[in-house]
């Protein structure tokens, strides 16, 4: 809980800070890098920092911890914080690197805002700082015991089994441990992080969703190459490295699982509505859910540019096609098949029932779209659970 004497200067001075929160975001990250490039070579994506977005989701996530500790004094924004937390625990962040941050920032904070940052708004500011972090490690170390894993120690070597060309950008590799160890449990929804060594020495880290369900025998990821000047750039840089050089027998350094956004037990009907490669967590929550004989209600959602763009769209059908009370409604731009809707996802005519649950997963407009159509029909915005691929820009974009 902020101090009293904080809360008044951060709510006077929120309007200033925020207005100045991108500014202070872009200098933070010159001066840590500038300190520390092992931070921007073996940590922070690349290509996130190139296009702005780690700056952008930096500044929606300050901003919103600031203005929830003034609007809401008697909570904490958990949900951001478990989102953040989960993503840091998947990149083996540690404790000791909060206050590397805090001076960086600090120092970014005291050149935009100059003579406007007295001691006073410096110490309010300070207050919330360590708030945050204080909440963040608190949930990190908590993670990593339940993954028995120290936050130095978070990787493990595994071996690609197989890969498959899923389409002509997306290929699934499945995963065994190197070392024949059991493979960590995790939920239905949740991802790993693969760190890979470039030809410029760089190992650099993404996320990829598991979409084989927990009592698979193997871990399956499927990847999406990123294409356009990104693929020439560190954009794709992982993802065309993965395409283009890790073949079946090759070793991958991959974390434990984390993630937020994980299939509740729950009797209440379910929507799993996904665009593109957001497809994958709702295909291991859809394994799960025909591993577990699953009996309530669920509606599949997906929408793709074509049948051809729409990865392992074979079992994504199938695996609906396993649960007794089950439908699947695909949207494509271009080329549809009997079956299939044209254009994008419009629930005006699909039937949603009281108490529905939920998942989104895919680009950040899409998941607007649909939880705008979902609310309209009803469900409670509570119930309405997403998963964005990279920095999370929902809170930064609002």
């Amino acid at each position: 809980m902020l101090s009293e004497k904080s809360t008044a200067t951060v709510r006077a001075t929120l309007p200033a800070v925020g207005a100045a929160i991108g500014d202070i975001t872009e200098l933070f990250y010159g001066k840590l890098f500038t300190a520390h490039p092992e931070l921007i070579r073996d940590l922070f994506n690349r290509g996130n920092q190139n296009a702005g977005l780690q700056k952008q989701a930096l500044a929606g996530s300050i901003a919103a911890f600031a203005t929830h500790l003034v609007t809401h004094p008697d909570t904490r924004p958990d949900v951001m914080l478990g989102r953040i937390a989960h993503k840091h625990a998947s990149l083996g962040v540690t404790r000791e690197q909060y206050p590397i941050v805090h001076k960086y920032l600090f120092e970014a904070i005291a050149e935009i805002l100059g003579d406007a940052l007295t001691p006073e708004v410096a110490e309010a500011w300070d207050e919330v700082y360590w708030l945050m972090a204080g909440a963040l490690t608190t949930i990190e170390e908590r993670l990593y015991a339940e993954q028995q894993v120290t936050a130095a120690d978070v990787w493990r070597p595994w071996t690609v089994a197989a890969r498959v060309e899923e389409t002509a950008d997306c290929t699934t590799f499945h995963l065994t441990p190197a070392d024949g160890s059991p493979m960590p449990a995790f939920k239905p929804g949740q991802y790993v992080s693969v760190q890979v060594e470039l030809p410029d020495g760089a190992r650099q880290i993404r996320q990829y969703s598991l979409s084989s369900a927990p009592g698979s025998p193997i871990r399956s990821i499927t990847v999406k190459r990123v294409h356009g000047p990104a693929a020439t750039g560190p954009d794709g840089e992982v993802s065309n490295h993965l395409h283009t050089e890790v073949r079946t027998g090759d070793t991958l350094n991959v974390s434990t699982p984390y993630g937020d956004l994980t299939l509740q037990d729950t009797t209440a009907p379910l929507i799993l509505a996904s665009a593109g490669i957001g497809c994958t967590p709702i295909l291991s929550m859809l394994e799960h859910l025909a591993d577990t004989a699953h009996t309530a209600p669920v509606t599949v959602l997906h929408a793709d540019r074509s049948p051809a763009d729409h990865p392992l769209r074979t079992d994504h059908r199938a695996l609906t096609h396993k649960l007794p009370d089950a439908t699947a409604h695909f949207w494509y731009e271009t080329n549809t098949e009997p079956g299939d809707r044209e254009g994008r996802l419009d629930l005006t005519d699909i039937p949603v029932a009281p108490g529905t649950h939920a998942y989104l997963c895919g680009p950040l407009p899409f998941m607007r779209a649909a939880r705008e159509q979902l609310i309209t029909k009803g469900i409670t915005p509570a119930d309405i659970h997403y998963e964005v691929f990279g920095p999370d820009l929902w809170l930064a974009s609002a």
